[in-house]
């Protein structure tokens, strides 16, 4: 079993509230749910009005299968436009 993890840091120089941001935040998060099979959370930067980070984690039974699905991830996101990535690492856990 192989887990990856991604890790999302964003800037939203748009939103001039907490509520913009959550709006936007909100709708990143629905959308790479619905895309792709990942868990999805904000897992930092929650009282910030232009900056966020998101957890996103997926499982399988492949190195290769984990890395591609959150390459795609990252790329969707990215592609969405409603928020600048400032960096996305990749980390893949292995089994012992």
């Amino acid at each position: 079993m192989y887990v990856g993890a991604l890790s999302v840091e964003l800037y939203m120089p748009q939103c001039r509230t907490l509520k913009d941001k959550r709006q936007v935040v909100k709708s990143i998060i629905e959308r790479t749910r619905s895309r792709f099979n990942v868990s999805v959370a904000e897992v930092d930067h929650q009282d910030l009005w232009q900056r966020s980070s998101l957890g996103i984690v997926s499982v399988s039974n492949s190195e290769y299968a984990v890395r591609e699905m959150l390459t795609n991830v990252d790329r969707s996101i990215r592609s969405l436009g409603k928020a600048e990535v400032i960096e996305s690492p990749i980390v893949i856990f292995t089994p012992p």
